[in-house]
């Protein structure tokens, strides 16, 4: 997922226009009816203001908008696992002028919500892919556990016996743990708390014995020993814990369960603006957006649509798959 951004298409350099930047050529990407853009551009966040979602994507905004020449405003519909926010951006007019911050939840939701008013796949337009960010699965000292192996030789012996911590049913790393569950062929307790922050605190204190848990938040706690890091859930390992194998690499290869998030908009938007919105967004990752963001502990991605709208495809059948098998219901 970390790899570089495939090279920009023809229609993409036309639309730039060899210009430094998108605002001076804005008109000659325009519609039959009106140049794009012509007034502020929404950007619809499923989370609340303040979070490390809201504050990629106002970051992610504030750049874009300098690049489009309209200001591109954070707009947030947290609740309902993102079913909110996604449906009010499928009701949308396609004119590019209303956009989501997609995630990881559009494509765990369909497994997890009976009847969604729309489908993630058929009713949008995937136009980049922004971010990702790895779990690591992180064990209490108690446990005496130094590797994965360590962990599933253990938990084979004892099934049921093991309980790990999530910050939810149907969060990442709930879903995290179940993926790895199935392909290890282990049993273990499910405990779903709300948030997780309260998690890894019961997990330092002994309450629960490991969780799947966001690598930037595992930094601190590893360096004070209270929590031993065993594994990391993204595809390569990651700079903030380069000592910290993969999973992958731990003897499950293939496996890789990531957050991530990127720019999504309704179905139906014309292929010059959606070209635009590409060119604008890659242009964003890939300058000095990028340190920030990823000093966060994201990694940015900044894959196009070629590669966002078949990736999009490729986790909802994956997630569906997984929660399908683990029996999951959202509560």
């Amino acid at each position: 997922m970390t790899s570089a951004p495939a090279p920009l298409t023809r229609r993409q350099i036309l639309a730039l226009g060899g210009l430094g930047t998108l605002h001076a050529l804005a008109p000659s990407v325009a519609s039959a009816q009106a140049p794009f853009p012509n007034r502020p551009i929404q950007f619809i966040v499923a989370a609340p203001a303040g979070g490390p979602s809201d504050n990629a994507a106002r970051m992610i905004a504030d750049e874009m908008g300098k690049l489009l020449g309209q200001p591109m405003v954070v707009v947030n519909k947290p609740g309902s696992a993102g079913v909110i926010a996604a449906e009010a951006t499928a009701r949308a007019a396609p004119d590019g002028h209303t956009l989501m911050l997609s995630w990881i939840g559009n494509a765990t939701s369909p497994g997890l919500v009976a009847k969604l008013p729309f489908d993630i796949n058929r009713d949008f337009v995937h136009i980049t892919l922004a971010l990702a960010g790895a779990n690591a699965l992180i064990v209490h000292p108690s446990t005496g556990f130094k590797t994965l192996a360590d962990l599933v030789k253990h938990a084979k012996a004892n099934p049921g016996r093991l309980s790990y911590a999530s910050s939810g049913n149907g969060t990442s790393g709930h879903l995290a743990m179940e993926m790895f569950k199935q392909r290890a062929g282990i049993s273990m307790l499910h405990i779903p708390y709300r948030g997780g922050a309260p998690a890894l605190t019961d997990l330092m204190a002994g309450q629960v014995q490991l969780m799947f848990l966001n690598q930037d938040a595992v930094i601190a706690p590893s360096a004070a020993g209270k929590v031993v890091p065993l594994a990391i859930s993204s595809a390569q390992r990651n700079p903030l814990l380069p000592q910290v194998p993969t999973v992958a690499e731990s003897g499950y290869p293939g496996f890789e369960a990531t957050a991530w998030a990127g720019i999504s908009g309704p179905q139906g938007i014309p292929a010059p603006v959606v070209a635009a919105i590409e060119a604008a967004a890659l242009k964003a990752l890939n300058g000095p957006l990028k340190a920030r963001i990823e000093a966060t502990g994201a990694t940015v991605v900044a894959a196009g649509r070629d590669r966002f709208t078949p990736f999009v495809q490729r986790e909802t059948e994956t997630w569906t798959q997984v929660i399908k098998t683990a029996g999951i219901k959202v509560d």
